[in-house]
Order: C-alpha cells, then structure tokens, then sequence
C-alpha cells in the first residue's frame, strides 16, 4: 500500500521519539549525516531507514536473560496472574519439572518453572523464572515459546525463545542445561542462543543417536513495526529441523518443511520404522503433514493430515513399546468441536490407524498437551485450562493400558492434577487463547 509521503515523515517522527535506542545506534557526530540522508528521501527510503531502526531495536533481544533462581515473592502465585503450559519433564530420580507462561500470550510473556517430587500430586511455589522485561527498554522483550527435556544422559535441557514484542522476525532459541535436577539447588548453564525461531516441542533422538530440535522461523515474518525486518531470513522460513551428533554442544541447520496458511508451526517430528521422518505442523486450516526420506534435508510436499484437530498445539511420541502417543482434541481422530475434550490414542502401526481415545479433560478451554513417558512407563502430560480467566496448568498421569481401555484401570493413574493457579488473576470472561 502506498503511504504518502507526509504520513512517512509523521511515522518516522514518531519512531524517532519513541524508540530510545536510536541515540546508541546514531552518535551525535552521525546525526548530521542522517539527517542529509534522510533530505529529501522518498517513501521507500524513508521505509528503509525505519526497517534499520526497528532490527537494532531487535538486537536487544540478543541479550542473554537472567535466570531467576529465588523468584519468591516477586513471582509468588499471588503475583501471578496468567497461565498457558509450555511443559513438563522427568528426571533420572523421578522429579517432575513443569513450565508454563505468565504475564500474557503476548509481548508481556515470561517463564515460570515449578517442581513436584510426588509425581504430580503436590507442586513446589515458582523456583526458577526467566523475565526479560526491563523498564529501560522500548519495547517489550518477551520469552513466550519452549519446552522441558529430559536427554539421554539425564540432564534437564529448558529451551526458550527471545523477542522483542510478540516477533520481530528473527527471535531466537536459547537453551539453559541442568545437570543435578534432582538436586535441592539446582544449578543452570549460562543460556546459550542456538539459532534464529522459536522451539515450541521436545527433540527426538534418532535411531543413529542424533538429536533432532524442531525450530520454527515464522513465515509470516515480523509482526506490527517489525514487519519486513530481517528480509535476508526469508529463505530460511518455515518449519526448521535442527540436528545434533555431539549430544547438544553443537547444532546444524539441517533443512526445513514450508506450510502453505502457516499458524506457528508448532511442528513434531517422529521417526517411522523404516527411517523415514514424519513431520506434523499447526497451520490456520488444521495439522498438515511433511515425509522426509534423507534425514530431514529435504521435505515433501506438505498435505492434510486425517488426524482432524482445531488451530492449537497437539502433541504426539513414540512410546518405549513402540507405539506412537497422540494427543489431540475430540473423541475421533477424524474429528474435533475446538478446544474441548483433550483426549490421548495410540498407534502401533506408525500413525496408519489409531485406538484407544481416553479422554484426559472433557472441559472446554483446555489446550497445548506435552508430556513424556517415565522409565516405569508411566505417561505425564500437563496442559492449560482456560488461561485468562483461570490460569490453570494440570497434569494428566496414566498407562497404555488406560489409552487402550479408553478409562483409567491402572490404580496410580490420575487426571487434573493441579500443577498451578495464579492467585492475581483479574475479573476476565472465559475464553481461549
């Protein structure tokens, strides 16, 4: 669309008083030469010089965040007001890790980690934050995308993005490792930026060992005054995989899915029996599916899944019988009525056909499962509920046997467990994000 050149003028003014960085990003004595760039420039100048602003504005969200390790009470549930799951993770003893956002589905987005050393039954008050925000800035800087996971030699990997407001079309993932999450201190690494994106889902291992991180870069590019940052991102867009052969001190950009009506991506990987990579994504039309056959450089034409979900996160994993583990919404895999009855199904030939359908939370408003299979072969999946007007975060515990029977049989399972409820929450109407 064409802005004239006025309104221009009048944008960039506004963008000049209101973006304090620019002082840092023009010295005095480079003034006066920006302001003779700037005489007379046209519209797609004037655009240009806007978009060199708003990508060193971005560069404020390559600074490494600090992790909070004594939230309290700051960051106490009465403090809290908000509450969309990220997910939840087991330790070699048998802790559960869980993750979640405060603060918004938005540029107000920050992190907040709480443990249960009862499987599940009772939680701990917030003992690890991670809040970007600073009053210095001119924008918000958020952390809104990640996941807990357990590698395979049990360190506890909380992987993270970094933004400034929503997306400004480059984020990042960081990763924090811990090596005693068992511990009653629990020590984490320094953060360390891996790429550009967002990591939304846990990594697979592969059969040869390598670790495979799901990375989506978004295709939309960069949202608000962010739009059209970036633009040498372009190529890269889409629905990235990463690998790693050195158990995660090294990752390598391996190739990348491109969805036609992108929503996210939010994409899982799984590798079927007979090596080949199975990719589901989000998108605005339902999950849509990619098969790799040469270790995920390339991809093929993406195509609609039958597996028939709302525009929300699913979550699915292959199981230590084999199986795959689906979680999605509705009681047929071929249909869905939104983001309602979260139920879980299982597989045994690779996704061709699928059984079971135990219900984990028949509730509207409940959305975004991830989880993992313990040793014993216990399932733990936490997912949200309702989380403007309640906050929750809750925890589903069951077996294969429970998925199969479509009802709870083993004795230990149980299900909406509350992992936590911000206490600060305002007067909202119900609704979901």
């Amino acid at each position: 669309m064409h802005v004239p050149r006025a309104a221009a003028l009048r944008r960039l003014a506004l963008l000049l008083l209101t973006t304090s960085v620019l002082p840092a990003a023009l010295p005095a004595q480079d003034a006066v030469a920006t302001e003779r760039r700037l005489a007379g420039a046209t519209d797609a100048e004037v655009r240009a010089f806007e978009l060199e602003v708003m990508e060193k504005v971005a560069d404020l969200a390559l600074v490494p965040p600090t992790l909070n390790t004594s939230p309290l009470p700051e960051y106490d549930y009465d403090r809290l007001d908000y509450g969309m799951t990220i997910g939840v993770a087991g330790t070699p003893k048998g802790r559960l890790w869980a993750c979640w956002v405060a603060g918004g589905d938005s540029p107000e987005a920050y992190f907040v980690l709480a443990t249960s050393d009862d499987r599940g039954e009772t939680w701990s008050k917030p003992r690890l934050v991670l809040d970007s925000h600073s009053e210095n800035l001119p924008r918000d800087r958020s952390i809104l995308v990640g996941n807990l996971w357990t590698d395979p030699t049990g360190r506890l990997w909380l992987f993270f993005d970094q933004s400034m407001d929503m997306f400004d079309g480059r984020a990042g993932v960081w990763a924090t490792v811990c090596d005693n999450p068992d511990g009653d201190a629990p020590q984490w690494s320094p953060p360390r930026r891996i790429w550009h994106g967002v990591t939304l889902n846990k990594p697979t291992v592969l059969a040869d060992g390598q670790w495979m991180l799901p990375v989506s870069l978004d295709q939309r590019g960069g949202f608000g005054p962010f739009r059209g940052c970036f633009p040498e991102l372009d190529p890269h867009r889409g629905a990235n995989v990463f690998v790693s052969a050195d158990e995660g001190r090294t990752w390598e950009r391996r190739g990348n899915a491109v969805f036609p009506n992108p929503d996210w991506h939010e994409h899982m990987v799984v590798e079927r029996n007979d090596e080949s990579l199975w990719m589901l994504a989000r998108t605005s039309k339902g999950i849509m599916e990619s098969r790799s056959t040469d270790g995920g450089e390339t991809w093929s034409e993406p195509t609609a899944s039958a597996i028939r979900h709302p525009v929300a996160r699913f979550h699915i994993r292959r199981l230590q019988s084999g199986r795959l583990l689906l979680i999605k919404h509705g009681d047929r895999i071929d249909a869905h009525a939104g983001r309602v009855q979260l139920s879980a199904w299982l597989s045994a030939d690779d996704g061709a056909t699928w059984e079971g359908g135990l219900v984990l939370d028949e509730r509207k408003g409940v959305s975004y499962p991830d989880g993992f299979q313990a040793a014993d072969g216990t399932i733990f999946i936490s997912y949200d509920r309702e989380r403007s007007a309640l906050g929750e975060i809750l925890l589903a515990r069951f077996t294969e046997e429970d998925v199969l029977a479509g009802k709870l049989v083993d004795p230990d399972s149980r299900l909406k467990l509350l992992i936590s409820r911000p206490l600060g929450l305002k007067a909202k109407a119900p609704g979901q994000d």
